[in-house]
């Protein structure tokens, strides 16, 4: 194994030489810039950030086989720095602080080119402090063979939305304060429901608003489209802390990819869709003029977000901004059912890891293994060409989705219960339940995995694996 010193000096040899590529091709990079800018929730200014292009165009959208060259200019005040979330870069340009790269400060730059081998709906965003809670995040869309010329596409990123400071909110949350905002839950002990035998939590933080593409329902964007036309909707959950039903109203659709990765279709009205996972679902838009509301529902809210797709001249209705009754908690009913279309080649696992999720409301403390994630801790070793799996245990009274990077991962087994299920990056865990994932050590580098829950991340559920 390489020492942390020579990870460093190697990656930064490695990053010079694919910059050194990129300029010999003679194609300017992709310009992204992360900026403050003001939006209006709930009538109120807010001030947030964006990533965008300088023509305005909010995150990338580009093609399977193009290489990633692009180039962040850093116009905030802070320092920062950008993880694409999904994708396969090299390790150190992967975006993460003190691990991949150091934090791009105000006034700077960072140069990124590596290729884009396969497609689907991922995201960006900040992995500096907690920014991501202000919005610093942007859609990162890599088209392939499987878009189909004839259907409309529709992005919608959600997110959850505080007037207070995120430093604040942890801080809050650290104390047990009003910002811990609990809904007490009883749940049925089977397999696709967190364990009866504790009573789980739901939603640290009460939150002013959740956004769909940075509109509440008082103000929706609405997007025209074709009467009996097929749409493609490429539903991004950007939040720091919040989980959704995707209720589709009256619309059957086909579920056909989940986190960029292409599964066996399902079809629904109703979509569970936790913090930082895509959604790429199919509908064919009814012949007749109508309003079709597509809404994000937070699972234990009333309040609920979302956009509407409008066919011909249909008249659009206000939806009301709260809904009749509480969405109920996130189960892994359909993690349970989903199935690859391309899954791993079946392959005893040379490697396993039991990763137990813990913590507690009490202090604020979250970790893994009971160890609170520092630059300290001993990363996960493997070897490069294993397939390794982790056995992801939640001893916690609260879900947590469970992020890896730089390595998609299928999801095999839930509880005792193995099956060839869904390949994705990230896998809700719920209260006492038990999910065990595997992947190939096919992409070198120090990685890290982590919680993605922002502040339970920033609690210290996180930790490392490596290999060269």
């Amino acid at each position: 194994m390489l020492s942390r010193r020579s990870f460093i000096s190697f990656a930064l040899a490695a990053g010079a030489a694919s910059f050194a590529r990129a300029e010999l091709t003679g194609q300017p990079p992709t310009i992204l810039r992360l900026e403050r800018r003001t939006i209006e929730v709930n009538g109120k200014a807010a001030s947030v950030f964006g990533i965008k292009q300088p023509n305005g165009t909010f995150g990338i959208s580009t093609e399977v086989g193009k290489s990633f060259h692009v180039r962040v200019e850093n116009h905030i005040s802070d320092p920062s720095l950008i993880h694409w979330h999904g994708l396969k870069p090299p390790w150190q340009q992967d975006g993460v602080p003190e691990l991949s790269k150091t934090a791009i400060p105000p006034g700077g730059t960072a140069d990124y080119d590596f290729p884009l081998p396969f497609g689907g709906t991922f995201w960006m965003h900040s992995h500096y402090g907690l920014q991501e809670q202000l919005l610093m995040s942007a859609p990162l869309i890599i088209h392939d063979a499987s878009d189909k010329a004839d259907q409309q596409e529709v992005v919608i990123m959600l997110t959850d939305f505080s007037f207070t400071p995120p430093e604040q909110i942890l801080e809050q949350l650290r104390k047990g304060g009003h910002l811990a905002h609990m809904h007490h839950v009883d749940t049925p002990a089977d397999e696709m429901m967190p364990s009866a035998e504790s009573r789980g939590h739901l939603n640290d933080v009460e939150y002013d608003a959740f956004l769909a593409n940075d509109r509440t329902l008082a103000d929706p964007q609405v997007v025209t489209v074709e009467q009996g036309g097929r749409v493609l909707l490429r539903v991004i959950n950007g939040s720091a802390m919040s989980h959704y039903h995707i209720d589709l109203g009256g619309l059957d659709a086909d579920l056909i990819a989940v986190d960029g990765c292409p599964v066996v279709p399902v079809r629904s009205r109703i979509f569970p869709i936790t913090t930082a996972q895509r959604l790429d679902i199919r509908l064919t838009v009814p012949q007749s003029a109508a309003a079709y509301p597509i809404l994000a529902k937070p699972e234990g809210e009333r309040r609920q977000t979302g956009v509407i797709l409008r066919a011909g001249h249909g008249q659009i209705s206000r939806i009301p901004e709260a809904a009749e009754a509480a969405s109920p908690p996130l189960t892994l009913g359909l993690e349970s059912s989903l199935r690859a279309a391309a899954p791993l080649k079946p392959r005893a696992a040379d490697r396993s890891y039991t990763l137990n999720l813990t913590g507690s409301m009490e202090g604020y403390r979250w970790s893994i293994n009971d160890v609170a994630w520092s630059l300290e801790v001993p990363p996960l070793s493997i070897v490069n060409g294993e397939r390794v799996e982790l056995i992801l245990v939640n001893r916690t009274k609260m879900a947590h989705p469970v992020h890896l990077h730089g390595h998609p991962f299928q999801v095999v087994a839930i509880g005792e219960r193995r099956f060839a299920g869904a390949v994705r990056d990230t896998v809700l865990v719920p209260p006492k339940a038990t999910v065990t994932v595997a992947f190939d050590a096919d992409n070198p580098g120090w990685w890290p995995l982590h919680c993605h829950l922002l502040y339970h991340q920033h609690a210290g559920m996180f930790t490392t694996l490596r290999y060269g």
